[in-house]
């Protein structure tokens, strides 16, 4: 389909089909989960949700960045969380490129319609950015495997009926394994975490004895790294695109709701998310093009969540009390979480290293 067709059709049918989230409190995760759950659903009745996948998995086909328009036009309507959204974004390519054919298509379908949530369980108390310090262990036990060990920060496991695991299965960067398991399986315990925002997005995993089956595994021993590292197009494409819109969202209600709107601040947080924007735009099109993504897309990294911080900063000078007297403000919730956009999905200083090394050959850390 056409790109101006698609994007036209879209917003005709939005129209006449309300979406609109019932009222619930910021941090109220598990009405956000609904509400995505129903979005998807009547996204992919309608055939929507279904375009930019392959046919293999239920999809009707075409360019991914027609992935990247639905994220923008659900995110800028406010329909559903976008973080929230675009995990599909990381978990359906891991699953098409990865899992046994006939598993991706029995299942990929379930998270694509909203009738399953599913997660992903890569950090641990000791292997946050440093992925390839990851001890939860699998070993090999006839036609399964048993694993042990403990995940943290995996978001929305409460709610998810699945999670893409990653396992240690043998000493390196080559002893990565990477399961889909099925989290209702015996010896799984999760503990929802409350950040300090109030929500409890994030979660602990517990891992004893659990035994996954062989078919289960996504690649062969060993593959875990590439799945983790084939992420990278997926995220810091469609999902950076999709973030954008959302705080393109944010900038307009902030200069509805600026009392004393501050022309200064809010014309240095537009171009700190223009250009951002711009970066990303340039990076998805590669991406829908063909062509292969690497580590410059830390900039884009570094970009957006330079904006975002710089954005709810701008929010908590202009609207005073939002973000400091209102618990209720939605302002609070978003700002408190955008402390932790410079966390999340590689920290800063990581990001900053790896311009330095491998795109500034500035050389190795001594």
């Amino acid at each position: 389909m056409d790109i101006a067709d698609f994007r036209a059709g879209l917003r005709a049918w939005f129209t006449t089909h309300d979406l609109t989230p019932p009222p619930a409190a910021p941090a109220d995760v598990g009405a956000h989960v609904a509400q995505l759950s129903r979005v998807r659903r009547e996204l992919w009745d309608a055939g929507w949700m279904r375009y930019g996948w392959p046919e293999s998995v239920g999809g009707l086909g075409g360019p991914a960045v027609l992935r990247a328009i639905l994220g923008e036009e659900v995110a800028a309507r406010d329909l559903a969380d976008s973080g929230f959204f675009t995990l599909v974004e990381i978990l359906v390519p891991t699953m098409i490129d990865y899992a046994p054919p006939e598993l991706a298509a029995e299942l990929v379908p379930k998270l694509l319609s909203g009738a399953e949530q599913w997660c992903q369980g890569f950090s641990e108390p000791g292997s946050g950015s440093d992925l390839a310090s990851l001890s939860t262990r699998a070993v090999p036990q006839e036609d399964s495997w048993i694993v042990n060990g403990q995940k943290v920060w995996t978001s929305l496991a409460q709610y998810s009926q699945r999670c893409v695991l990653l396992t240690r299965t043998a000493p390196g960067h080559g002893g990565i394994t990477a399961f889909l398991v099925d989290l209702d399986t015996p010896g799984i315990t999760i503990r929802p975490l409350r950040t300090m925002d109030g929500a409890e997005e994030f979660c602990e995993v517990f891992y004893d004895d659990v035994v996954v089956p062989s078919s289960r595994m996504l690649g062969q021993p060993g593959d875990g790294w590439r799945v983790a590292t084939d992420i990278l197009p997926y995220e810091r494409s469609t999902c950076f695109w999709h973030r954008s819109s959302f705080l393109f969202s944010r900038l307009d209600r902030l200069v509805g709701e600026a009392e004393e709107p501050d022309a200064g601040a809010i014309g240095s947080a537009y171009l700190s998310l223009y250009t951002a924007r711009a970066r990303c735009r340039e990076t998805v099109r590669r991406f829908d093009t063909g062509g292969k993504l690497g580590p410059e897309t830390s900039v884009d990294k570094i970009l957006l969540q330079t904006a975002e911080q710089e954005l709810f900063d701008s929010a908590r000078d202009l609207i005073p009390g939002a973000v400091e007297l209102d618990d209720e403000s939605p302002w609070r919730q978003e700002y408190l979480y955008s402390r932790a956009a410079t966390i999340y999905g590689g920290t800063a200083e990581i990001q900053r290293n790896i311009v330095a090394r491998r795109l500034l050959d500035l050389g190795k850390e001594q």
